[in-house]
Formats: C-alpha cells, structure tokens, sequence
C-alpha cells in the first residue's frame, strides 16, 4: 500500500527492502517509544523513502535511531528535551519532522521541530497527511 501511494507523490523517489520486525522494535527499545503503526507499516515495506539531494522523506531504521540519538544529546544543552518527540525524517533545512512521545508511545500526529528557534508545531494529523502534504508543497517550513 505504502510503496504505490508515494510512488504517485514521488516518482523520482527509491525503496530499500523492508525492514526487519526486529530491526523496528530494536529502534523502539532504543529509542524508548513505540513508533505509530503506519510508521512501523511503511518500514516493513520499505526501511526508508529515499528522495533526491539526500533529502530522504522518509528515514531508515539506523537512521531514526542515529538522528535521534544525536539530538538528544548533541543538543542537550541549548533546546528543550527531545525525548517527547520521535524524529523520523529532516526538511533539508536543519528542521526535522517528527511525532510526539507521550508516555513511551507516538502519536500518529506530525510536528515539525525548528531548529533555529527550539519551536515544535503541528503540521499533519498522520504520517500519510504529512507524505502528501510535503509531495503536492501544502507543507512549508
């Protein structure tokens, strides 16, 4: 289901085989939150949405859990906490998208993170509105 929907909203866009059961709960006991499931459905059928100019839509596995990994601690002492949110993906201009941890689980809503300004906004109602919204250019960041 996911890899025809975004084949439509980015042509130009590759797949990686899907992920591992294992890989994704590995990045979740990492992490410390339980990905939304259309999150953990997309990476089973693709481990990361790969676009142009390394701009991915999606990241992999290794990638959500590097990226957040960074920011939790790279960033520790200039912005807010970043354990309430579950980076997924970066608009290509130092911003990241990402859905909030509430408890050790995500919500299926998108946020988007500033990084010039520490601000966190709601900028889709679930990954799918976030997909198509970023393809068709209704999200602006």
């Amino acid at each position: 289901m996911w890899l025809a929907l975004i084949s439509e909203w980015y042509p130009e866009h590759t797949f990686a085989p899907g992920a591992l059961e294992a890989e994704i709960a590995e990045a979740e006991r990492v992490l410390a939150a339980a990905f939304p499931a259309e999150l953990r459905d997309l990476l089973r059928e693709s481990n990361g949405v790969f676009g142009e100019f390394k701009l991915d839509v999606v990241w992999s596995t290794s990638s959500i859990v590097e990226a957040n990994q960074r920011v939790r601690t790279a960033f520790a002492d200039i912005f807010m906490p970043f354990d309430a949110l579950l980076f997924f993906a970066g608009a290509g201009n130092g911003d990241y998208f990402g859905f909030p941890v509430v408890q050790g689980v995500c919500r299926p809503d998108v946020f988007v993170w500033n990084h010039e300004d520490d601000s966190r906004a709601s900028i889709a109602r679930d990954l799918r509105d976030y997909l198509e919204r970023w393809a068709d250019g209704r999200l602006k960041v």
